[in-house]
């Protein structure tokens, strides 16, 4: 994720707290599971682009970024 200029992995604690919730009413997201900072396993159902905008949009409404949006970014790691 990005915080203005800084870029770090998500904490666990936020990466937890976004997956335990059902706030969107999307069922894609309940395919997820949070491993470690910075790490996500995912189904096949969820789409990698809709994930990391609502993760960052969870975010930045919830003041992660101390008033800056939080981006995230989501890839496969193989």
């Amino acid at each position: 994720m990005t915080i203005g200029a800084e870029r770090r992995a998500v904490p666990l604690e936020w990466l937890d707290s976004f997956c335990m919730r059902n706030f969107t009413g999307s069922a894609e997201f309940d395919d997820t599971l949070p491993l470690a900072d910075g790490r996500l396993e995912a189904g096949r159902r969820v789409d990698p682009a809709r994930l990391a905008a609502a993760m960052s949009e969870w975010f930045t409404k919830r003041g992660k970024g101390n008033g800056q949006a939080v981006v995230v970014e989501l890839r496969e790691v193989t």
